[in-house]
């Protein structure tokens, strides 16, 4: 039986390239199929982390915004 677990990172108030190198720090401390939700104010992290997320071979799960805030939340790829 394979564990998942969910992370949360907090990106606020950081402008890029901080949220994306955050991001790639935080995952490579995590498991595969592991879920991060980033939490950005960055509008540049729309565009930024999944496209981080495609080269990196991670899946993207969804993408919200909400009075300034955005919100990522990614799955770790498998091994």
């Amino acid at each position: 039986m394979v564990l998942v677990s969910h992370f949360v990172l907090d990106a606020r108030n950081l402008l890029c390239p901080m949220p994306v190198i955050r991001t790639q720090n935080r995952v490579a401390e995590l498991g595969p199929g592991d879920v991060l939700e980033v939490r950005a104010t960055d509008p540049g992290t729309l565009q930024d982390i999944p496209a981080w997320c495609r080269i990196h071979g991670h899946e993207m799960l969804s993408v919200s915004k909400n009075e300034g805030e955005i919100t990522l939340t990614l799955r770790v790829r498998a091994a």
